[in-house]
């Protein structure tokens, strides 16, 4: 099957882009990781989930991947928009009093098995920014040489004044980048939306490097700069992160980029939804928040969360509630024991069915990673008259993408005994036409195999 067309939504550009790989058809691809002070929440496991998705997409549809995701380790601090408050690094070392070190060790640990949980597949690297301190101090220098950066008192900050297109990302001009801001602008600073690059030491930090402005650590936004750079080189194809990661962040990140390689870097910037929680965005700092482990805890398997999510465009806000995890999990449940009765049958030569659905499902994942229209196609294909074990076939080689585990044993034992996957569906067949004296019968049938047969309000459940 030829190689469809993929195209992909351009934050930059605000419109649908081909995506064409800039070397050796390996689509390369850096995305915005977690900062390691606290556990992520299922609101980042969103955010996380789209490279992802758009990893197992690009390999579904013939494209090689090289996905690299920062940890960042140091200088993000609790109000980076305009280089106030504390590293969020630093507050979770006193509050637990440990070192960042130890901090970072255990939170990265836990983020590790967290995406493990929700089947995101690992990158192909996950530099920590710590380890790319002297790239971070020779971009800064270029900067500074260059004119687009100025040092005072052993920090040094970026001129946003020099590069023209600085706001052009996120839409903002630099007139309105101080609308709603409480206190006193840092009267260092040339305009008071230049961003620190590197910051000079106070008291009693524990995270500090030498460099020529004096000891102190580097800024959020230049360790990305540093790390995509080092790793993917002066042009790759996607960098992706969060809707709050369009500014200040990424708008920070191509002042430095390509102020100092002259050109555009990256080919196509990719933006995940938010996670709505009644009504209010979900965040560590606002306290409003799940993690995943939580929500295993409360009895729902961890991808009733991806399967939740796989329901909303990966742009939109997606609004969350246990109530609608609830729904997903079910349906999950289902979809599960569908494939698993489907796939004891024999299947029939339908080739040229199948291929039309498969050319359908990479039609839609083409379309700027269109989940729900894939979702809505396994609905279809669910109730479609194709022969069981084909249909079981199509979603089984589906799942690559959507990473739903459907050929998971739906039973305590694993598959089902030999003739079962039969009587199951006979039996729903048969509850559907209200007959239930039959289906009285095929439980009973059913109980001499050793399956029990459970009926819900969302379905009849199995049980070895």
């Amino acid at each position: 099957m030829s190689r469809p067309p993929v195209r992909l939504y351009d934050t930059f550009t605000r419109s649908r882009q081909e995506l064409r790989p800039i070397h050796d058809g390996v689509v390369r691809i850096y995305s915005c990781g977690p900062t390691v002070y606290r556990y992520v929440h299922v609101g980042n496991l969103r955010t996380f989930m789209l490279p992802d998705l758009l990893c197992r997409s690009l390999t579904y549809l013939g494209f090689p991947t090289h996905q690299v995701m920062n940890i960042t380790d140091v200088g993000h601090l609790t109000d980076d928009t305009f280089d106030r408050g504390e590293d969020k690094m630093l507050v979770s070392a006193r509050l637990e009093n440990k070192s960042t070190e130890e901090i970072s060790a255990y939170y990265t640990n836990a983020f590790m098995a967290d995406i493990r949980k929700v089947n995101i597949q690992p990158a192909v690297e996950y530099p920590r920014a710590t380890q790319y301190i002297p790239q971070m101090i020779e971009l800064i220098e270029k900067l500074i040489v260059q004119g687009h950066a100025y040092e005072i008192g052993g920090t040094v900050y970026y001129d946003i004044a020099t590069f023209p297109a600085y706001g052009r990302l996120s839409r903002n001009t630099t007139d309105n980048l101080l609308t709603g801001v409480r206190g006193d602008p840092d009267p260092r600073k040339k305009h008071p939306g230049d961003f620190t690059l590197w910051k000079a030491a106070g008291e009693h930090r524990q995270q500090l490097w030498p460099s020529p402005w004096g000891e102190g650590f580097p800024g959020w936004h230049i360790e990305c700069s540093a790390m995509s750079l080092s790793l993917l080189g002066e042009r790759f194809d996607v960098h992706t992160g969060g809707a709050d990661n369009v500014f200040p962040h990424h708008e920070a990140e191509i002042a430095q980029s390509e102020a100092v390689t002259g050109h555009r870097v990256v080919g196509l910037w990719m933006h995940g939804g938010l996670l709505m929680l009644s009504g209010a965005r979900m965040a560590k700092s606002a306290g409003n928040f799940f993690r995943i482990t939580e929500l295993e805890d409360q009895g729902f398997d961890p991808l009733a969360f991806r399967y939740l999510a796989l329901q909303a465009k990966y742009r939109a806000p997606l609004n969350f509630s246990t109530e609608r995890l609830a729904g997903a999990d079910r349906a999950l449940r289902q979809l599960r024991e569908r494939v698993a009765a489907w796939s004891s049958q024999s299947a029939p030569d339908v080739s040229a069915p199948s291929e039309e659905w498969e050319s359908r499902f990479r039609s839609g994942i083409g379309n700027d990673l269109d989940m729900p229209a894939a979702m809505a196609l396994v609905a279809e294909l669910m109730r479609s008259s194709l022969p069981a074990p084909v249909k079981a076939t199509l979603l089984k080689r589906w799942d690559a993408v959507l990473g739903l585990d459907l050929d998971r044993p739906t039973t305590e034992e694993g598959r089902l005994p030999d003739g079962a996957a039969e009587l199951l569906e006979a039996r729903k067949k048969a509850r559907a036409a209200k007959d239930f004296a039959r289906s009285d019968r095929l439980r009973e049938e059913l109980a001499a195999l050793g399956v029990k047969v459970i009926d819900a309000a969302d379905g009849q459940h199995i049980k070895r």
